[in-house]
């Protein structure tokens, strides 16, 4: 039996899915967006422990090793190889604020965060867009509901892994499905439609990726870290700190919280969000 088809509304469909993912990867590990926008704030060179004194829930230790990542990522340089010299962003890490504001703005219109930092704000939209294939699959909905086997063949992957990423997109707010039952459709909610957007600023920040960019000399601590990484035991402690910090800008970000995502009006008669497969 066929499902009814929307026709698509936003860039969503035009975008290169992969360079999207791969731009993502670069600024996904825990605590770049916070980096970069203290080096933003300072306006110039910051040694590692000016960068971690502006960061207090993060160790020094852990502010050196993501701004040696960033830094074989090209999106900050270093003035020498010497111990403790300063780092400062580059043009490419400059670049990076017409990426932030979109995600800020989408974050803004479409999450329910309650009081944040912009940074956090930020990684956490990065955190809910980054996986590898979740823009294929959204790219596959932005046509319409769609069955979860269909949805497989369009976006070319197998069975389990389209279950996975669907229920990981689900918990994120970006998809779900027109009704409670297992062969119900599934489809984008008014936040993972809004995302053509997000995904147009990034394609076009992401551009110089597939360019040269200046090499970086190896760094030993420049191990990336998986963006989920905890801080310590005590995450309550750590999520209250993200929220009362002032520590990073949030001057580019301020805007009043917004509602929930919504399923579109077209099937909110007959949606129920549904976090099984």
């Amino acid at each position: 039996m066929s499902t009814l088809v929307q026709p698509a509304t936003s860039q969503i469909g035009s975008v290169n899915a992969q360079g999207v993912e791969d731009a993502l990867s670069l600024i996904a590990p825990k605590w770049t967006t916070w980096s970069a926008q203290t080096l933003v704030q300072q306006g110039g060179p910051m040694r590692v422990r000016d960068v971690a004194a502006r960061l207090p829930f993060v160790s020094e230790q852990f502010v050196g090793k993501r701004l040696a990542q960033m830094h074989a990522d090209g999106l900050v340089t270093r003035a020498g190889a010497r111990h403790g010299a300063p780092y400062q962003l580059s043009a490419f890490g400059n670049s990076l604020s017409s990426v932030h504001r979109a995600l800020s703005d989408w974050s803004q219109a479409h999450l329910s965060l309650g009081k944040v930092a912009g940074a956090e704000r930020v990684e956490d939209a990065v955190r809910r867009l980054h996986l590898r294939h979740s823009t294929a699959v959204i790219q596959v909905l932005d046509a319409g509901p769609m069955r979860f086997v269909r949805i497989a063949e369009e976006a070319g992957l197998d069975n389990g892994f389209t279950r996975q990423r669907l229920m990981r997109l689900q918990l994120d707010g970006l998809v779900t499905r027109t009704g409670p039952h297992r062969g119900d459709p599934y489809v984008l909610t008014d936040a993972g439609r809004a995302l053509g957007p997000v995904y147009a600023a990034v394609e076009r920040w992401s551009n110089p990726v597939a360019a040269p960019r200046p090499a970086a000399a190896p760094v030993a601590a420049a191990t990336r870290t998986h963006t989920g990484i905890p801080l310590g035991s005590d995450g309550i402690r750590t999520a209250a700190a993200l929220r009362r910090s002032t520590a990073a800008p949030s001057s580019l970000f301020s805007h009043a919280p917004q509602p929930q995502p919504r399923v579109p009006t077209a099937v909110t008669v007959q949606s129920a969000p549904f976090r099984g497969r």
